[in-house]
């Protein structure tokens, strides 16, 4: 009879994919992490990775639907978080307490900064507003003055870009503030404060120079309408 040979499980003839392949603790050989639902500590990464990303509470329903998992591990696992945090460990230990902290409020979770060191925060955000304003700040802040008041939506589909961390920035530089939010889509609406005007040397944004005639076709900015994304 002829031997064959038999690779071991878990190999394959190209050291390409082998390169590549997941380990039996979820870690590829270059190091990075894949997701497993099976594992508190993966599922819990993820939410991590998710909460340093949102810019309001995210409610434990939409975090369930993320991670594929029923929404009372998700509150667990999130409790767990916060505990961690705050420098206690599941086994009853101790660890240093983080910078941050996991809060649960208006329906949803969200990591802030701790009390502690607001001074701290508060210093960085002063200092920043020294900077100059990047080219993208500026051009959201545009489209921001001349159409509000205007959802990040909006914003995005004019600017064709996420304006997020900018809308961030420019409302911690007090140019601009939210205003409500939008009957249709519940998105929280943008406008330009007293201090963006009175930097400019104007008494209102009524007092804005007429842009449709130096730029055709924004005259049609009208056209666009948050419900499309």
């Amino acid at each position: 009879m002829t031997e064959k040979n038999v690779q071991p499980a878990g190999t394959s003839d190209t050291p390409e994919a082998d390169a590549h392949a997941p380990d039996s603790h979820g870690t590829d050989s270059l190091g990075t992490e894949s997701f497993d639902p099976e594992s508190h500590d993966s599922v819990k990464a993820a939410l991590e990775a998710v909460l340093m990303v949102v810019d309001e509470p995210v409610s434990e329903e939409q975090l369930a639907v993320v991670v594929g998992l029923p929404t009372a591990t998700v509150r667990e696992l999130l409790h767990e978080l916060a505990r961690e945090y705050d420098g206690y460990t599941r086994k009853s230990g101790t660890i240093p307490v983080r910078g941050f902290e996991l809060r649960q409020l208006a329906g949803g979770w969200r990591v802030y900064s701790r009390a502690a060191y607001a001074d701290i925060v508060s210093q960085f955000v002063v200092d920043g507003q020294t900077a100059r304003l990047t080219q993208a700040a500026l051009e959201t802040l545009a489209v921001i003055a001349y159409r509000q008041p205007v959802s990040r939506a909006r914003v995005s589909a004019i600017r064709g870009v996420n304006v997020d961390s900018v809308v961030r920035t420019l409302a911690q530089r007090g140019l601009i503030e939210e205003v409500g939010t939008d009957p249709v889509s519940g998105a929280f609406l943008y406008r330009t404060t007293a201090y963006f005007s009175e930097r400019l040397g104007m008494g209102s944004v009524d007092e804005l120079p007429q842009i449709a005639p130096h730029l055709p076709g924004l005259e049609n900015l009208q056209d666009f309408d948050d419900s499309h994304f």
